[in-house]
């Protein structure tokens, strides 16, 4: 999966930074097709420093955020009148708030809120930083998707466990004994399934909506791009919401209380 021209490869320039590039692309890279499905892909620092660059971003916002709730002589009761940095963190905080109690109930909102809302953070961001020329998402890869698809996976069996003790396994053996040769690996193979389908749904999605984005801006990049921008961005905060509301079915499933 090759990736279009950055801001990052001028980096390149550089001796010592094009030699850590090769090396890690040595170590790294993947040289043989994968599931018949994924061709050749190297490994470049590009996708890290996208990250980082996502990161940053949630991390400013986040102390814009925390700054304004303290400047206030109110701390923060009343929103400002202009539309700033914190005011940005605070509706979308509020809006991951909503989505999470409609979906797992108002006991678990506050609890399972800091998980799915630095999900919604990283995941939206990390799409909508690949419709800015000159960059490109981290999720587009596989390798940035499996890892928070894993991060799901564990965290649900985790909290699963954390609520029922070992008895939450007992669901993956059906209702009676004689159905468990046929439930046991049911069960395994859907939920070994459940991280490679969302790694996969969100890599596809990101990866087909950004070239055809930046093909138009090839072509011709006045006003043309424009209507292909606003699906780009519909289709990023879809892919999240999608990706999240899945973890949070995943999650609500794991914990709920009643006879398997």
């Amino acid at each position: 999966m090759g990736e279009h021209g950055t801001w990052f490869d001028y980096l390149n320039r550089f001796d010592g930074w094009r030699h850590l590039n090769e090396g890690l692309q040595h170590s790294l890279g993947r040289t043989h097709p994968m599931m018949l499905l994924f061709q050749e892909s190297g490994w470049t620092m590009t996708h890290v420093l996208v990250e980082l660059v996502v990161l940053l971003f949630v991390l400013f916002g986040v102390l814009a955020f925390a700054k304004g709730l303290k400047s206030t002589a109110d701390k923060g009761m009343v929103p400002s009148r202009t539309m700033n940095m914190r005011n940005f963190f605070e509706y979308t905080a509020e809006s991951v708030y909503g989505m999470v109690e409609g979906a797992m109930g108002e006991k678990n909102a506050a609890r399972f809120f800091p998980l799915i809302g630095a999900l919604w953070m990283f995941i939206l961001f990390g799409n909508l930083i690949g419709l800015v020329p000159g960059f490109i998402s981290p999720n587009d890869t596989l390798k940035t998707n499996i890892g928070i698809a894993l991060l799901v996976f564990f965290l649900t069996h985790y909290f699963g466990v954390k609520e029922h003790g070992l008895s939450y396994f007992k669901h993956f053996l059906g209702p009676s004994i004689p159905l468990i040769p046929l439930m046991l690996p049911i069960e395994i193979i859907s939920h070994i399934a459940r991280p490679i389908s969302l790694a996969v749904r969100l890599m596809g999605n990101m990866m087909a909506d950004h070239k055809v984005v930046m093909s138009f801006f090839a072509l011709v990049p006045v006003l043309v791009p424009l209507p292909f921008l606003l699906l780009g961005l519909l289709v990023c905060i879809i892919q999240a919401l999608v990706f999240c509301s899945l973890a949070m079915v995943y999650i609500g499933m794991a914990i709920e209380h009643e006879e398997h």
